[in-house]
C-alpha cells in the first residue's frame, strides 16, 4: 500500500491541494458576488489572486517538495509559478463572465454563475499541473 501512496503521492496531494486552492477560490468568489455585490470580473479577479498565493505554497511546499528556500530562487520560482497562472488566470477571469454571458449562468450554492465558475476550474486546474510539472518544479 505504501509503495502505491508513493508512486502516486504527487498527484494525490496536488489533488487536495487542488481541491482547498478551488474551495479558496470559489469561497473568495461566492463572498464577493453575494455578500460585496462586486462584479462577477472583480470577484473573480480577488478569487483568482487569493487562490493562486495559497497554491504557489502549498505546491511548492507539499506536492512538488521543492525544499531551496533561498530568496533569489523563490523569487525565481515563485515569478514562473505565477506566470503559468497568468496564463491560466487569463483563461479563467476572461472564460467564466463569458460563459455566463452566454447562458451558462445557473446557480450553484445559490451563486448565479458558478456552474460556469466550476466548469472553467476544472480545465485550469488540470493546466496548472501540466505547467508546474513540466516547467516550475521539474527538478527534484
Amino acid at each position: 500500500m505504501k509503495e502505491r501512496y508513493e508512486k502516486y503521492r504527487e498527484i494525490i496531494v496536488y489533488l487536495i491541494t487542488g481541491v482547498l486552492t478551488t474551495i479558496l477560490n470559489w469561497a473568495c468568489y461566492g463572498l464577493g458576488v453575494s455578500v460585496f455585490h462586486w462584479p462577477v470580473f472583480v470577484s473573480n479577479l480577488i478569487a483568482w489572486i487569493a487562490a493562486v498565493i495559497f497554491a504557489y505554497v502549498t505546491n511548492k511546499i507539499y506536492v512538488f517538495r521543492s525544499r531551496n528556500w533561498n530568496p533569489g530562487f523563490v523569487v525565481r520560482e515563485a515569478a514562473m509559478f505565477t506566470s503559468g497562472r497568468i496564463v491560466t488566470g487569463v483563461l479563467e477571469i476572461v472564460a467564466v463572465p463569458l460563459l455566463v454571458s452566454l447562458g451558462l449562468r445557473q446557480p450553484v450554492f445559490g451563486v448565479e454563475g458558478m456552474f460556469a465558475k466550476v466548469l472553467v476550474s476544472v480545465i485550469v486546474t488540470i493546466l496548472n499541473y501540466v505547467f508546474s510539472k513540466m516547467i516550475v518544479f521539474r527538478y527534484k
